[in-house]
């Protein structure tokens, strides 16, 4: 019988993981287990994904507040600092400003607008155009802000951001002054110390901030790379990446990644026989069409995979090949035709109108998004997602 079922993925529960867990054995027994319990079988080029945050957990990746403000205190001189375009969220941000807080007298928090990187918005586009305020040339302090558009809370957590961000600030006993922008330079104004905390475009933010006379310029990508009094670290995105654990302590993006996903490749072909693929996977990449964010609070949303999950899908459109190339057949002709074209199908199609429309974009970051949706952010107990059929196409 022709097979009907194409790609196919599984949300895989495992224990709670904690610090100092064999992680390695721990998915590795969890996909042979599950293969076993719901009969199929593992075969090569299937995806073994796993959670960044099992990883980073079994490492031990954790880092206090109080590091945080060590690392701050060691990088910046002076009694102020500029903190810019933090993305608003008490998951990813909060705790880290709560270090960054406790290491200077005065913070000059600057926030871009309507919405922060990665689509969290402050207010509604349309008040802004009937206020008549353009984002991208005007200034505001927080009174001119509150004037304009007053208090607003986040459509899904129900928070107002600036009042909550200053609130943390003060709470440490030092001035916090708000203001926003979407020109880095306006920070300059303020003081020449500054702590850019944008995700995907840190490094344009920081070139024309020293480019503008910036005197001390890093970004959340340069604190803790290294351990401070046996804290963790990520020595390539310091603290982007990382997560609320508690109130006084964050869990940073996982370490060592490679070693990590290469070894599960070789236990698993020990095992079985077969050649999966192996990556570790964060935020997935997306928009959400209410809220407006697109999700990517992570820095990569793989950080490590294997070999394998290189490179860009090369696909061809379907309907494209049945609208145009073979529009004259039908049926069982139709297919075959379909199907032959597919089996000789150039190694790259880049630029090939038969290919418009396919999704151009990474194939980790692909993977690492549908991993995300699969395991979601909460109580699925999924930290491992199994993907088989992904590199299958209409002839297989």
């Amino acid at each position: 019988m022709e097979r009907i079922i194409g790609t196919v993925t599984r949300g895989l529960r495992t224990p709670i993981i904690n610090q100092g867990d064999d992680l390695k054995k721990i998915v590795v027994d969890t996909v042979v287990q599950a293969s076993k319990q719901e009969g199929y079988e593992i075969q090569d080029k299937d995806i073994v994904a796993v959670t960044e945050s099992v990883v980073a957990r079994a490492q031990g990746n954790y880092a206090s507040i109080d590091a945080i403000a060590l690392d701050v205190e060691e990088k910046f001189q002076g009694d102020t600092l500029g903190v810019i375009f933090p993305i608003l969220s008490r998951n990813r941000f909060a705790v880290c400003l709560r270090g960054i807080a406790k290491a200077r007298k005065k913070i000059v928090l600057m926030l871009s607008y309507p919405a922060d990187e990665v689509g969290n918005h402050l207010m509604d586009l349309d008040i802004l155009d009937a206020k008549g305020v353009n984002p991208w040339s005007d200034n505001l302090t927080e009174k001119e802000f509150r004037e304009l558009f007053g208090y607003n809370k986040h459509t899904f957590t129900g928070v107002d951001y600036v009042e909550y961000y200053k609130t943390i600030v003060e709470s440490y006993g030092m001035e916090c002054e708000v203001i926003f922008s979407n020109d880095p330079t306006n920070i300059l104004n303020y003081t020449k110390n500054v702590l850019t905390c944008d995700i995907h475009t840190r490094a344009r933010t920081k070139r024309i901030l020293k480019k503008k006379g910036g005197k001390v310029i890093y970004g959340l990508d340069d604190l803790l790379t290294r351990s401070i009094d046996g804290n963790g670290y990520n020595e390539e995105f310091g603290l982007l990446g990382s997560n609320k654990a508690t109130e006084d302590k964050i869990k940073l993006f996982p370490r060592d990644g490679m070693g990590i996903v290469n070894h599960i490749q070789e236990m698993i072909k020990e095992k079985t026989g077969k050649q999966v693929e192996v990556l570790i996977y964060g935020d997935g990449a997306f928009k959400d069409p209410v809220g407006k964010i697109w999700e990517l609070a992570d820095p990569v949303v793989s950080p490590a995979y294997t070999r394998g999950l290189e490179g860009t899908p090369n696909e061809v459109k379907i309907k494209y090949l049945a609208d145009n190339n073979f529009a004259d057949l039908k049926g069982e002709e139709l297919k075959k035709a379909i199907s032959d074209h597919i089996k000789n199908k150039s190694d790259d199609l880049k630029g090939a109108m038969e290919a418009q429309g396919t999704t151009p974009r990474r194939l980790t970051d692909l993977i690492g998004s549908l991993a995300d949706l699969t395991s979601g952010s909460g109580d699925k107990g999924t930290p491992v997602v199994y993907i088989q059929g992904y590199f299958d196409n209409f002839t297989k």
